[in-house]
């Protein structure tokens, strides 16, 4: 068997592959112009397995690969760094590295999500940036309005507000740049809102998602984002592993007996993240539990850490409403009885 590590770059490629056989180690640099790396991995008896760091421009690499017959492994980046002991860094001591780890089998795996899923992810973060871009042109008129000294705030989306920001008295060019502005707001607010059907469609078409979508405060786009996101729920034991994955677990700083907790990590999704801490903000008017550990965090250490905390209790109580899906929705053997199942309450462990 063929085992390669490769150094994937945008333009060429690092790749160390190993004859598992023989104990044969070939390096080559490959460029991506042209068929040169293709003419490489059809030459490779099938199945070779090759493995390569996290990225975000390998998905035509995967496709090449399936397409010739290979495996491919993609591992943790943060993990395959850590595990590099001397100092120095190249291309080739990354592929020697990568080749190293998949022969010892200590290659960090981590899970890919299919096609399909990775297709609805599109639409989520195509929504994201577009709203994003519509809040960076509402807050340039919101600067315009102020300069002429109305301050409006969320009000001046109203139609009434509307109206006051076009009476407004402007310069030649700072009429045009409104003009452009609310043509903008315009275009943005119609396209967001078929978005928002396309999301809610998607959403109840996945049991999953329809499920999440009963606890107070999350809508067919977080119930989506979380479901995408953590893929099969299986792969996690815990549900602190959960809130590690999402980057809401505080860093920690701790030696000699002494434990020091900071900030939260952020190593996680982070348009998921972003997600949780705005449900986490309508969940706790609405969910009397959340309400009252949102109280409390608020009157000891302020609101923004309050958001955050509540933020990582519903990302706890999303995990194990979708165990007890999961649970619910497997056939029950005769052997079994149902009555020995236990099913983790909503919130708990948390």
């Amino acid at each position: 068997m063929r085992i390669i590590g490769c150094d994937l770059h945008t333009r060429y490629q690092q790749v160390a592959a190993l004859n598992t056989e023989t104990g044969e180690l070939v390096e080559r640099r490959l460029s991506q112009e042209g068929n040169e790396v293709r003419q490489f991995y059809a030459a490779l008896p099938q199945p070779s397995r090759v493995g390569i760091e996290a990225t975000g421009h390998a998905q035509w690499f995967e496709r090449l690969l399936a397409e010739l017959g290979h495996e491919l492994w993609v591992g943790d980046a943060a993990e395959i760094r850590a595990s590099v002991v001397r100092q120095q860094k190249t291309d080739t001591r990354d592929a020697q590295h990568l080749v190293r780890l998949l022969a010892e089998g200590r290659f960090p795996r981590i899970w890919i999500p299919s096609a399909e899923q990775r297709e609805v992810r599109q639409l989520l973060l195509h929504r994201s940036k577009l709203v994003g871009m519509r809040t960076s042109v509402r807050n340039q008129l919101q600067a315009l309005a102020m300069n002429q000294g109305l301050r409006r705030r969320r009000a001046l989306w109203s139609g009434p507000g509307r109206k006051q920001l076009e009476a407004l008295a402007l310069g030649c060019w700072g009429a045009e740049r409104r003009k452009d502005l609310l043509a903008l707001v315009e275009h943005l607010d119609a396209r967001i809102a078929t978005l928002n059907q396309e999301v809610a469609a998607e959403a109840h078409r996945r049991p999953e998602a329809t499920r999440l979508m009963q606890q107070p405060g999350v809508g067919p786009v977080t119930a989506l984002a979380f479901v995408l996101t953590l893929g099969p729920v299986e792969r996690f034991r815990r549900s602190k592993q959960v809130v590690s994955y999402l980057g809401l677990n505080p860093r920690e700083y701790s030696s000699g007996g002494q434990q020091r907790l900071g900030r939260i990590s952020k190593q996680g999704n982070t348009l998921v993240r972003w997600l949780l801490v705005e449900a986490a903000q309508t969940a706790a008017r609405f969910d009397p539990q959340l309400h009252r550990v949102y109280l409390r965090l608020k009157h000891r250490r302020g609101a923004r850490i309050a958001k955050v905390a509540v933020a990582r209790k519903l990302a706890v109580r999303l995990y194990w409403m979708l165990r007890a899906f999961q649970r619910h929705a497997q056939p029950v053997s005769p052997q079994s009885c149902p009555c020995t199942v236990m099913v983790p309450q909503a919130g708990s462990n948390s």
